[in-house]
C-alpha cells in the first residue's frame, strides 16, 4: 500500500510543473483580458515606432554585455569540475546552450544536452560536465535570490500580485530567506568544503569561487534586466530598483510557468507590473523588442552555429545524406533526434498561445478582400475555432514531447487549419506565416515520433472508444452554443467563460466541453501502455534467436514499437536495470531504450543500463542518463581529471540518484548471479 502511495506522488510530482505552466498561463490570459482588453495593434505600431534610436542600440549593447557575462558561468564551471576549457570554447558552448534552452523552454534538458554534446566532443568525462551543469544552474539561481532579497527590503511593493496585499513583515521575511540562502551556500563553501544531500556527498566550489559566483549572478540579472529597462521612456516614479523588482518577479513566474520563454506569463506580469506608470501599448513594445533582441536573434545565431558545428564534427556525412535522398529526407536523417523533439516541442507550443490569444488585439476581422463564401464561414467562426485550434496544439506539444506518432499528424493537420483561419484577416497574415512556417520545419522530422498512441496501440478499447464519443459529444455540445457566441467582439472559448455578457449555462457548458474535450484528446494520444514479456522459455528464445548472450536471469524483456529489437531488464530497488543494449534490427533498437525508459516511468522507477556500448550512447543522454565507463571487472573505472577514458562498455545511469544503489549490485551481476536486492529509498 506504502509503495503504491509512494507511486502515486512521484506521477503527480512528475506531471506537477506542466500543471504549474498550464495555470500559470491560464491566469495570465485572463489577466490580459481582463486588464488590457482594449490594446490595439496600432497603437502597439505606434510605441515601437516612438522608441529612440539610441535606446535600441544601448539595449543591444546591453544584450551583447549579458551574453559575454553568462560566458563566465560555463568558464567558472570546467574549472570546478577539474577540466578547464579555453574560453573560446566555453564561450561557444554557453551562447548556444543558453540562447537554446531560453527559447525551448525545459532549460535544464535543452541547455544539458548542448553542453553534453559539445564538453564531450572536448574531452570531459560525463561526471565532470554533470558538475558543469549543475554548477551553472546554481549561479544562475544565486543572483535572482541577493537582488530578490534586496528589493523585498527597499522596494516591496513593486513586486507584482503580491506587493500590494501581503504586509510588508512577509515580504521581508522573505528577503530575509533568500539571503541566508546565499550566505549559508557561502558559508559551507568556505566551513566545510563538501555537502551531503540525500546521501549523496556533493564536493563545494571554494568559497572565493562561491563569492565570485554570488557577485556574477547579481552582475547578470542586473544586466539582463537593463536591456528591458533602457527601451522604456521616461516615466514619473518608475526607478531603475522598482523596475527591477518587476523585472525579477516576472522572470520567476516565466521560469516557473516552464513555457517556451515564459511565453505569456511572463509578458503577463510586466504588462500587470509596470502598468502604474506606463500605457499598455508602451509596455508591449518594449517587450516585442527585448523578446527580438534577448531571445528570438540569439536563438537563430546559435541554431546556426550549432548546426554548422554538427556538420564540421559529422564531417561528410550530411552531404553524403543530401546526395543519396531528397533535401528533406536527409535533414530528417541527420538532425539530433533529441534537438528536433524539443525545438517542435517548444515551436508547437508558441503557435498554441499564438491561436489562443490571436484575438485580444484585434478582435475584429475584415474579410472582405477574400472568398464570400469562405469569408461568412471565417467569419462566424470569429475567434472560437482559432482558439480551440490553439488548445489542441498546446495538448499536441505534450504527445510531441512524448514521441507520439499521432502527435505529430494531428499537429501537422491543425497548423495547416490554424494557417487558414489566420490568413483571412488581413492585419495577421504574419501569424499564418509563422504556422505555415512551423509546419514545414516539423514535417521532415517524422522519424522522431515513432511511439504509438494509446488509440493506436492495439484493439479498439472501451475506454478508447468512450473518449472518442465523450469528445464527439463535446464538440456537438460547443457547436450549439455558436448562436450565442458569435456575437461577442473576442469570442475565443476563454473569452467566453470570462465573460460577464453571456448567461452563466452558456459560460459553464462551453467550460465543461472545452476541460472534458482536452481532457479525451489527451487520453486518446497519449503513449500507449509499456508491455513486457515475461522472462520465460519463449523470451530467451527471442533473444538467443536475435544474438543475445544470456548469462544472467532477467525480470522481462521490452521490446521496440515495431517488436524487432528487445532489451532484458531487471529490477534493481528504485531502478530498472537493462541488462546491455537491445539487440534485433537497427532501425528499432533506439525505440526499445525508449520503451525501457518510459516502463521504468510506469512503476516510479529510474531507467539504466549495465554493459552499454559506446555506438548508443548519445541516445542514453538523450535521456538525460550519465555514462560511466566499466572496467574488466564490470564496475565503474575511477573518475580521472583528464579525458573521458576509452571503453567498451558503460554504465548509464541517473548517477547523482542511482550510482550509490547500483554499486553493490554490480559484482553480483558480473559474476552472473542474482543479487540481493538494494533496499528501496
Amino acid at each position: 500500500m506504502a509503495l503504491a502511495a509512494r507511486s502515486a506522488v512521484k506521477t503527480w510530482a512528475r506531471h506537477l510543473p506542466a500543471v504549474l505552466g498550464v495555470a500559470l498561463l491560464v491566469g495570465a490570459i485572463y489577466v490580459v483580458q481582463r486588464e488590457f482588453r482594449h490594446l490595439q495593434l496600432k497603437d502597439i505600431g505606434e510605441a515601437l515606432s516612438a522608441i529612440p534610436v539610441h535606446a535600441l542600440i544601448f539595449s543591444f549593447v546591453w544584450t551583447v554585455l549579458s551574453y559575454f557575462i553568462l560566458t563566465f558561468y560555463d568558464r567558472l564551471g570546467t574549472i570546478y569540475a577539474g577540466h578547464k576549457v579555453s574560453y573560446g570554447r566555453v564561450a561557444f558552448a554557453s551562447f548556444c546552450a543558453y540562447s537554446l534552452s531560453h527559447n525551448l523552454g525545459f532549460a535544464a534538458v535543452s541547455g544539458a544536452a548542448v553542453r553534453y554534446r559539445l564538453y564531450a566532443h572536448w574531452g570531459l568525462t560525463p561526471l565532470q560536465i554533470g558538475k558543469t551543469v549543475a554548477f551553472c544552474s546554481l549561479t544562475f539561481g544565486l543572483g535572482g535570490m541577493v537582488l530578490g532579497g534586496a528589493i523585498l527590503f527597499v522596494e516591496p511593493r513593486s513586486i507584482p500580485f503580491f506587493g500590494q496585499h501581503l504586509p510588508k513583515i512577509a515580504m521581508y521575511g522573505v528577503g530575509v530567506a533568500l539571503w541566508a540562502i546565499v550566505l549559508g551556500y557561502v558559508t559551507l563553501a568556505k566551513v566545510f568544503g563538501r555537502m551531503k544531500v540525500m546521501g549523496h556527498d556533493i564536493e563545494l566550489p571554494g568559497w572565493r569561487m562561491a563569492i565570485i559566483q554570488v557577485i556574477l549572478a547579481t552582475v547578470d540579472v542586473a544586466t539582463t534586466a537593463t536591456i528591458f529597462y533602457a527601451l522604456l521612456p521616461q516615466a514619473p516614479g518608475l526607478t531603475w530598483l522598482i523596475f527591477l523588482g518587476v523585472y525579477v518577479a516576472s522572470y520567476t513566474a516565466g521560469l516557473a510557468a516552464n513555457l517556451p520563454g515564459g511565453i505569456g506569463v511572463f509578458d503577463t506580469a510586466m504588462l500587470f507590473g509596470l502598468a502604474p506608470y506606463l500605457s499598455p501599448p508602451q509596455i508591449v513594445g518594449a517587450i516585442f523588442v527585448f523578446r527580438l533582441y534577448y531571445y528570438i536573434i540569439p536563438l537563430f545565431l546559435a541554431g546556426s552555429l550549432f548546426a554548422g558545428n554538427e556538420i564540421l564534427l559529422r564531417g561528410g556525412g550530411l552531404l553524403r545524406h543530401f546526395g543519396k535522398l531528397a533535401p528533406v529526407q536527409a535533414i530528417g536523417r541527420w538532425s539530433e533526434p533529441d534537438f528536433a523533439v524539443t525545438a517542435a516541442t517548444g515551436a508547437v507550443g508558441i503557435c498554441g498561445v499564438l491561436m489562443l490569444t490571436l484575438g485580444v488585439l484585434a478582435p475584429q476581422a475584415d474579410f472582405s478582400w477574400i472568398d464570400p463564401d469562405y469569408g461568412a464561414l471565417a467569419s462566424q467562426a470569429g475567434q472560437f475555432i482559432p482558439s480551440l485550434i490553439g488548445a489542441g496544439l498546446m495538448m499536441m506539444a505534450i504527445g510531441l514531447s512524448h514521441r507520439v506518432n499521432l502527435a505529430w499528424g494531428l499537429t501537422i493537420l491543425l497548423l495547416v487549419l490554424g494557417a487558414a483561419f489566420a490568413a483571412t484577416q488581413e492585419n495577421r497574415l504574419w501569424v499564418s506565416g509563422i504556422l505555415v512556417l512551423t509546419t514545414l520545419l516539423l514535417a521532415p522530422f517524422r522519424a522522431c515520433f515513432y511511439r504509438h498512441a494509446h488509440l493506436l496501440s492495439g484493439p479498439l478499447q472501451p475506454g478508447s472508444g468512450l473518449m472518442l464519443v465523450v469528445l464527439g459529444l463535446c464538440l456537438f455540445a460547443l457547436a450549439t452554443t455558436r448562436s450565442q457566441t458569435q456575437l461577442l467582439q473576442n469570442n475565443a472559448f476563454w473569452a467566453v467563460v470570462i465573460s460577464g455578457e453571456l448567461p452563466n449555462t452558456v459560460r459553464l457548458a462551453v467550460a465543461i466541453a472545452v476541460l472534458l474535450g482536452m481532457t479525451a484528446i489527451w487520453l486518446l494520444i497519449r503513449p500507449g501502455r509499456v508491455r513486457y514479456l515475461p522472462w520465460d522459455m519463449n523470451a530467451r528464445r527471442l533473444l538467443r534467436d536475435w544474438g543475445a548472450g544470456l548469462e544472467q536471469g532477467a525480470d522481462g524483456v521490452v521490446l521496440g514499437e515495431a517488436a524487432k529489437a528487445a532489451i532484458p531488464f531487471r529490477r534493481c530497488g528504485r531502478v530498472l536495470l537493462g541488462l546491455g543494449d537491445p539487440v534485433g534490427e537497427e532501425a528499432d533498437r533506439v525505440s526499445a531504450i525508449w520503451r525501457l525508459r518510459d516502463l521504468a516511468q510506469q512503476e516510479g522507477l529510474d531507467a539504466a543500463v549495465w554493459h552499454a556500448g559506446p555506438e548508443l550512447l548519445k541516445i542514453y543522454g538523450d535521456l538525460g542518463l550519465t555514462a560511466l565507463p566499466l572496467g574488466p571487472d564490470g564496475l565503474p573505472l575511477p573518475e580521472s581529471d583528464g579525458d573521458t577514458p576509452a571503453a567498451e562498455q558503460y554504465l548509464v545511469c541517473v548517477a547523482e540518484r542511482d550510482l550509490n544503489l547500483l554499486l553493490p549490485v554490480l559484482p553480483s551481476l558480473a559474476q552472473g548471479r542474482r543479487p540481493v536486492e538494494p533496499a528501496a529509498v
